[in-house]
């Protein structure tokens, strides 16, 4: 193998080496690594054999956010997903987290693809950033994740350069030694999909984000029969959402926020805005017809929000649901009472469409006493003293602000994308993996993820760290060492773009 001068490439970003499909490298001095030791990986890497997969995990342990999970087998190794983390509150200047991409350059030349579960941030949010300056190996995603992705590349004037694939929901595609069979999930998105990764040692499954939703309001609810034959044909090892996995839920739908939505709708007499993630396009829609059945005029606020009601129509996900006006100006001098609005800004983002609108900015319509705010989402953990910030500022107005946690005629305003305790144990029962490897969650919903695993009759479970080698394989499992995965924090642009990966970018040595 080529030895690479890591400190240069820090100091000099446009000198990063492409990593993926295709690059030069001499594979003469890799070596495997003996079992029975814990090793740190730096330059040289364990070659993943015929009979195992190596599961690096590299988000999404110990946090909430930057899930990436690298995949080794016969030598090859594929990505799964490919997100940010965003900062502490606090730390000013910061855009968001991701994994320094040069610790991947002693695969470069194995890294087969990346592949896509679904298009949250958390798992998507790097790829306009890296690709392809940083690492160039061919994309695969669902229709709705390809095209938020390729709208995003073409902005930054790199599509052309990016191999993407695309693939169906419920389909099955081969890369290398890899069989990828997708399976019909529901989340807070269009198009979630949960991974069963097929491999000589054995089959994995890639849960993704999800939770059992029997009303989705947009596509169809989880593949319930995929996921029985799955456990019937044998899962070797499962990576499992676990945010929630610490208390029992009680089952929740899209539907009943729908409801929540028309009642509230109805009896308002003011203006009404919600606000929730651009990507849950279900609970847009239900907003917007919501809205429309009660004779409202709606507008869409932030840009977020129009591109993925864009590319939701293009799709023709939302072919029942009217469309809204372009501008929230064009919402100024109606009656109040036929006044809607759907923005972005729930987590108290100071650029975004709620802040500005709590901020009185001349494009959108007066918000003040007798008006209606509902902030349709979770606040994320460490996010509250900014979200209070902006909904302090609307209740001076004399606005009515109504959080999730409420209900409207008995129905929730929020309903989690993510499954509870009991949801788990629902999983569990139908999958029947022999091991478990929680992700997706902080300490404690691991914990609390791993015991559940044990009682359901997992032979292990397994409480990694982030970027911990994992070897899974049909004599059981065992963490290897780790590999040498720094971070970088990326610094936002003055004039409010996103970072994109150049040399303004600051090296951190863990976790922001």
């Amino acid at each position: 193998m080529k030895e690479t001068d890591f400190d240069a490439l820090h100091e000099s970003v446009p000198a990063l080496p492409r990593i993926g499909a295709g690059a030069d490298t001499d594979r003469a001095d890799a070596t495997v690594i003996p079992f029975h030791r814990y090793t740190d990986y730096d330059r040289r890497w364990p070659v993943p054999g015929k009979g195992e997969v190596l599961v690096v995990p590299l988000g999404g342990l110990g946090r909430i956010g930057m899930n990436w999970t690298l995949y080794g087998h016969d030598g090859s190794w594929v990505l799964v997903d490919a997100g940010i983390a965003f900062p502490d509150q606090g730390v000013e200047g910061v855009d968001c987290v991701i994994p320094d991409p040069a610790f991947l350059a002693p695969i470069r030349d194995r890294l087969l693809a990346l592949v896509i579960t679904h298009a949250h941030e958390d798992h998507i949010g790097a790829i306009d950033r890296l690709w392809p300056q940083a690492i160039d190996c061919p994309i695969w995603a669902t229709p709705f994740a390809t095209k938020l992705i390729a709208r995003r590349l073409d902005e930054a004037g790199v599509l052309d350069k990016v191999e993407m694939n695309t693939y169906p929901v419920g389909g099955a595609f081969s890369i290398g030694p890899f069989g990828f069979r997708s399976i019909r999930m529901t989340h807070s998105i269009p198009e979630p999909v949960a991974l069963a990764i097929d491999t000589g040692a054995g089959t994995i499954l890639h849960t993704g984000d999800w939770k059992f939703d029997p009303e989705p309001g947009l596509g169809q609810p989880t593949d319930f029969d995929a996921l029985r034959k799955l456990g019937d044909d044998g899962v070797l090892a499962m990576l499992c959402d676990s945010t929630n996995a610490h208390k029992d839920l009680p089952s929740t739908s899209e539907a009943q926020v729908r409801r929540a939505f028309d009642r509230l709708f109805a009896t308002r007499k003011g203006q009404v805005a919600i606000c929730c993630f651009a990507t849950n396009v279900a609970r847009v829609s239900s907003a917007v017809a919501a809205a429309a059945a009660a004779g409202r005029q709606v507008a869409l606020a932030g840009r977020s929000m129009r591109n993925c009601d864009e590319v939701a129509r293009d799709l023709g996900m939302l072919d029942h649901v009217p469309e809204p006006l372009t501008e929230p100006a064009h919402l100024k001098g109606l009656d109040r009472d036929k006044v809607a609005l759907i923005c972005t800004g729930g987590q108290g983002e100071e650029r975004a469409a709620l802040a500005k609108l709590a901020r009185g900015e001349r494009r959108f319509p007066p918000f003040g006493a007798g008006d209606t705010v509902v902030l349709s989402a979770r606040i994320i953990p460490g996010n509250e003293e900014a979200v209070e910030k902006v909904v302090s500022k609307l209740r001076a107005r004399g606005v009515e602000v109504l959080m999730g946690t409420e209900l409207v005629g008995g129905e929730p305003l929020h309903v989690s994308g993510h499954p509870g305790a009991n949801e788990l144990r629902e999983l569990y029962a139908l999958v029947r993996p022999r091991i478990a490897l929680p992700v997706h969650g902080t300490a404690m919903h691991l914990e609390a993820h791993a015991r559940l695993a044990r009682a359901a009759g997992c032979q292990a479970a397994i409480m990694a760290e982030e970027a911990e080698v994992i070897r899974l394989s049909d004599g059981g499992s065992r963490v290897l060492g780790r590999v040498n995965a720094p971070l970088l924090a990326l610094r936002s642009q003055p004039n409010g773009d996103r970072a994109t990966y150049d040399p303004v970018k600051v090296l951190v040595a863990g976790k922001v």
